[in-house]
């Protein structure tokens, strides 16, 4: 379904308002770029299962926040009329160990034929006492601030020196603060480089990751930004529709994002490859497929269609997983997930609980990509307001299923100037919207003392935060790294229990009797007599909404036996 995130324009009143409070030394000096302070190249990563480990075997788990404005028309942050260094040092120390930047194609473009496309609403000064701000944005040879490319390199190089590490997502071929709006990855006029072809994205993005590929700030690529379209009433296939089938036409998107990642991972091999979904997939277990018109007034069983957020519907993996063939060790899905006050779904009518979410749209969407032990999953956007109802019920519903499985995210967003959703910064960059925080923090990689756990082996997430080599006793790079063994996603089940699996109430049958006390148990008012290791159906030591799902499906003959285990 179409989501709109209106960014806001920017004011000139809060320009002057930005320049005004930092008319003061911030403390920070000039340099030419950020100390590269760890070179090890260690911190790279990969999948097994539903699982993302470092080189040495470890599980890591990516929570982290997206800051867009390098894909807008400023070709930079948004923000950077005040101190980014400063902001991002606070987004350290609140614990993002993951920072999604959205860019477009066309800046991308302009970096690999050696001429940058200049900035706007970037202030630059190194005056000490007197003015400065982004100091090291500043060119002393022009009196004037440096080209985008510039900026960029230095704030990676900030991101090394605080231990956050970046995933690069490509939102829009065209520089533009609406650009997430089109469909699809190529076709799209720009202002400076023309119209983006589909070899112009692939080029730009492997130029990008051979940049990189000796610097392990920038771990992952989100190839594609919420790629959508909708199949129509006509015969005709509307061109602007990307589609997941497995044909090599140029809108499938299965078919590119698999083009793209191979010529990146030839490359940089150790870079994890970050795949979204579509919006419309066909009903193909009733035979429909991208030539299926859609029926208009059909809802429901009677349309040929799933429908899903931009971007957010993987069912396609079922039928045409992305294959990489030995690299699929580095393939990550990534669904987006919003809630009502971005658009009424059908799925948001009754009075949702985080079955309801799950039954009705989560699992056969995307959830399934996780539980079946298929690939990881990273919700590469989620968040909204806090508005007291339904959309934060919501949020707090996909934090938990988040927080349950360890699923990786990144939420939506830094920004304060996100219309839909707001952000977790006000208007003045640096107050922090402590209520939105305190949903998201749970969702944060920390130990049980409230230390924020990093991505990096060497250096520590922030001013309260730890190294990964810190928290596993990592071993030096130098020492050869373990190979990678994930440890079973659910154990396997004894081969004779002495009970039947899912025969909660022991009466030697698994019925919807059995599913009605699942229920019970889960909303933490279980009969007395209930058998909690029946109850467990899926073998993983817990009872919990994934079972009532694994116990649903079984009843529903979609699964054929129990313990359900991945």
């Amino acid at each position: 379904m179409k989501k709109a995130k209106a960014i806001f324009s920017l004011v000139v009143a809060l320009m002057v308002l930005a320049i005004f409070c930092f008319a003061q030394n911030t403390g920070s000096t000039a340099t030419t770029a950020a100390a590269a302070v760890d070179s090890n190249n260690d911190d790279w990563l990969h999948c097994k299962g539903n699982k993302i480990y470092d080189m040495y075997g470890n599980e890591v788990w990516l929570t982290g926040a997206n800051w867009f404005g390098f894909n807008c028309s400023e070709n930079c942050f948004h923000g950077a009329w005040y101190d980014v260094k400063t902001i991002l040092t606070s987004i350290a120390d609140r614990g993002i160990n993951l920072l999604r930047i959205p860019i477009s194609t066309e800046l991308l473009y302009s970096w690999m034929i050696g001429k940058p496309n200049p900035v706007s609403s970037v202030t630059a000064s190194n005056n000490p006492p007197y003015h400065v701000v982004n100091p090291d944005f500043y060119d002393p040879e022009t009196d004037d601030v440096k080209n985008s490319m510039e900026i960029f390199d230095i704030i990676m190089g900030y991101c090394k020196e605080l231990g956050i590490k970046v995933m690069i997502d490509i939102h829009s071929p065209d520089a533009n603060n609406s650009g997430h709006n089109y469909e699809l990855w190529y076709g799209k006029e720009t202002s400076t480089c023309g119209v983006v072809t589909t070899k112009m994205w692939i080029d730009t993005l492997v130029w990008l990751a051979d940049k990189y590929k000796n610097d392990d700030t920038i771990i992952a690529f989100d190839l594609k930004n919420e790629p959508h379209g909708k199949r129509g009433y006509t015969a005709e296939v509307p061109k602007l529709l990307a589609k997941w089938d497995n044909s090599t036409d140029e809108n499938n998107w299965k078919y590119a994002a698999e083009t793209c990642a191979k010529a990146i991972l030839e490359v940089n091999p150790k870079v994890l490859i970050v795949i979204e979904g579509v919006e419309q997939y066909p009903k193909t277990e009733k035979g429909y497929t991208y030539d299926t018109p859609d029926i208009w007034g059909a809802t429901g069983d009677a349309s040929p269609w799933y429908s899903a957020w931009w971007g957010g519907n993987l069912r396609g993996v079922k039928d045409y997983p992305i294959d990489l063939g030995p690299l699929n060790s580095q393939i990550v899905y990534s669904p987006h997930d919003y809630g009502p006050s971005v658009y009424a779904q059908p799925w948001f009518e009754k009075d949702f609980t985080m079955q309801t979410l799950l039954d009705d749209y989560w699992y056969d969407t995307w959830a399934y990509i996780h539980d079946q032990g298929i690939a990881p999953i990273l919700i590469g956007e989620w968040g909204g307001h806090m508005d007291g109802g339904k959309n934060q019920k919501w949020m707090t519903l996909l934090r938990d299923y988040i927080v349950q499985n360890r699923i990786h995210h990144t939420f939506w967003c830094i920004n304060p100037n996100s219309g839909d959703t707001g952000g977790l910064v006000g208007n003045d960059w640096s107050t922090w919207d402590e209520a939105k925080y305190a949903l998201l923090k749970p969702a944060l990689w920390q130990t049980k003392d409230g230390k924020f756990i990093g991505l990096d082996h060497k250096i520590p997430l922030g001013s309260k935060g730890i190294s990964l080599g810190e928290y596993y006793g990592t071993p030096q790079a130098s020492d050869p790294p373990a190979t990678p063994t994930a440890t079973p996603t659910k154990p396997a089940a004894s081969s004779t229990p002495s009970f039947i699996y899912g025969d909660i109430n022991s009466d030697g049958n698994v019925n919807s009797t059995d599913l009605g006390i699942l229920k019970r148990i889960i909303v933490k008012n279980p009969p007395a007599s209930a058998n909690m290791d029946a109850a467990d159906v899926n073998a993983d030591g817990k009872v919990n909404s994934t079972d009532y799902t694994v116990l649903k499906r079984y009843l529903l003959r979609s699964i054929d036996k129990l313990p359900h285990t991945t």
